[in-house]
């Protein structure tokens, strides 16, 4: 028992190397792997009884190399067959699961989804939100963001017609709130991988806006147009509201356009006309309309507050919300596909299930407070809606840990501090422009270059240890680069954990020449060198994966 479980404890560490990968592949290694997961023979079934004392640790062993061999990309994932991601799905969905077992039943699934049309299918029949939760509310961070992935996969390849009503479970299963409370507020650091995964269900939660953002408003349509008829209701009370006998239809058309005026609308005849241009589309209504019935005091205080001012002092309201949605599109870019090096995501948003709507609330208020702040007339709308601009970009800057805390960073950033950050960033860019300065800096160039030159050659030569990612970002195994003394040849090499000091150039199995001119390094040494200082201070282990793969 104690020689086959070593021999899939070796399996697993050499099916990292590509070379053994591709022979063991070629004598259907995969296959005979798969057929030992599903065990869906009688004589399997038999191994497993057998084995049973060790079995977790060799279905472990199992699994780690599998999932090593199809990182090599040499197998598609279209060739398993459905009783494989069975027995992978029943992993996951039955409880007290070993630890090593679920991780890597996870990792396996999600790179099913994101491979695969037709395993996405399966893997979604077999696979349901509510079977993941748990894996949220257990106290391992690698765990929860195996599985954070896998929801992430199915959301990115869920069809556009699917991922409104698997929006709709997650709510249900209030996935949110327990991200909130298992992970984000959790008393522990949120590892790089873990904030890549919420920073990528941030951008796809964010994407479900789309489809509004992209939606003309159609003036013909009764129900749209009843919205607008809502907005003036809620801000006016409908309290001058003639009855059908009462006036003329030209004193209702005069009525209705004073009152759209005070809305703010650009076209006060027929407002649903500043609801065709897209981006914001339908969204900046919604937002509107969310604003006007959840915080109905502020939405009625800022109308009728810029309804009493002269006309070239009001605040437009329903102009400044289309402008502001469109612009609160864009810093959260609304409609792009998640970065794969990305980890930049806010917890305040996860801090209310509409949260872009409340994002929104605030920033309309802050606009109002800014354009009083400035005294502003329509002629200065682009400059107000500029500062409102750095005035939320500055705040998410701080991530906040919630809404309330971002309305605290925003009343700190009034418009005079605003200017204020403005002069002293402007003086010390001036400061360094000075002529002095500049003449000093044309005089010392060439000699800090030289010296910038030599600390980056030997910063190569020193060498530096990378952490390696497979193509799941997995960090778990490591290498290391070093350019040799003569700088002409780049040692580099797998290394098994994280060396003490220095490594010896033969301890490094390959090498490949790195070009230089005559004159010294070429330009791409130099600019390794600067990469692996910069990583050494501080780094993404994903940009150190790119630069590995610049240098390899």
């Amino acid at each position: 028992m104690d020689s086959k479980l070593e021999a899939l404890k070796d399996l697993a560490s050499l099916s990292r190397d590509v070379t053994f990968a591709q022979e063991f592949i070629n004598l259907d290694g995969i296959f005979l792997l798969t057929q030992m997961v599903e065990s869906g023979t009688e004589r399997y079934q038999k191994l497993q009884k057998i084995m049973k004392p060790c079995f977790g640790d060799m279905l472990s062993f199992t699994l780690t190399a599998f999932v090593e061999l199809m990182d090599h990309g040499i197998v598609s994932w279209d060739t398993f067959s459905v009783a494989f991601i069975k027995k992978i799905a029943s992993f996951v969905n039955k409880s007290g699961m070993d630890t090593s077992i679920l991780q890597r039943s996870l990792a396996i699934l999600e790179s099913m989804v994101l491979n695969s049309h037709d395993l996405y299918q399966k893997v979604a029949q077999e696979i349901t939100i509510g079977q993941l939760i748990p894996h949220l509310q257990g106290t391992d961070q690698e765990i929860q963001t195996y599985t954070i992935a896998v929801i992430n996969a199915l959301f990115l390849k869920a069809p556009d017609d699917r991922r409104q009503e698997m929006a709709n479970i997650l709510a249900q299963k209030q996935l949110r709130s327990i991200i909130l409370t298992h992970v984000i507020r959790a008393q522990r650091a949120i590892n790089n991988e873990m904030a890549h995964q919420l920073y990528v269900l941030q951008v796809l939660t964010f994407n479900l806006l789309e489809d509004r953002m992209m939606t003309k408003m159609d003036p013909q349509d009764q129900a749209q147009r009843d919205i607008i008829f809502e907005l003036r209701r809620i801000a006016f009370d409908a309290e001058s509201e003639p009855n059908a006998s009462s006036g003329s239809m030209e004193k209702r058309k005069s009525m209705y356009t004073r009152d759209y005026k005070k809305l703010g609308f650009i076209n006060h005849v027929n407002p649903a006309m500043d609801f065709t241009q897209t981006p914001p589309g339908m969204l900046a209504l919604d937002n509107m309309l969310y604003f006007a019935k959840q915080h109905q005091d502020a939405y009625i205080r800022i109308v009728l507050e810029n309804s009493s001012r002269e006309d070239k002092h009001e605040c437009p309201f329903g102009r400044s919300s289309i402008e502001l949605t469109k612009m609160l599109c864009e810093t959260l870019k609304v409609g792009e596909l998640p970065s794969e090096t990305c980890n930049d995501f806010h917890p305040m948003f996860f801090t209310h299930d509409r949260s872009f709507e409340e994002f929104f609330c605030i920033c309309i208020q802050l606009l109002n407070k800014t354009w009083k702040e400035m005294r502003a007339t329509s002629e200065d709308f682009n400059k107000v809606m500029q500062v409102v601009k750095e005035q939320v970009m500055r705040a998410l800057t701080t991530k906040p840990s919630s809404l309330d805390q971002f309305k605290s960073k925003l009343q700190n950033l009034s418009y005079t501090e605003i200017l204020k950050i403005r002069q002293s960033e402007r003086m010390n860019q001036e400061d360094f422009q000075s002529r002095p300065i500049l003449e000093l800096k044309e005089k010392i160039q060439p000699e800090i270059l030289e010296l910038i030159k030599q600390q980056r050659l030997n910063r190569l030569v020193e060498g530096t240890c990378f952490r390696k990612l497979n193509s799941r970002r997995r960090q778990d195994k490591f290498w290391y680069c070093r350019l040799s003394p003569n700088h002409k040849v780049l040692h580099y090499g797998d290394l098994e954990e994280s060396p003490q000091g220095e490594v010896p150039h033969d301890s490094l199995q390959d090498k490949r020449k790195w070009p230089s001119r005559a004159g010294g390094p070429s330009w791409g040494c130099l600019i390794v060198s600067w990469s692996l200082n910069v990583m050494q201070k501080d780094c993404s282990p994903r940009e150190s994966h790119q630069v590995c793969l610049i240098s390899s």
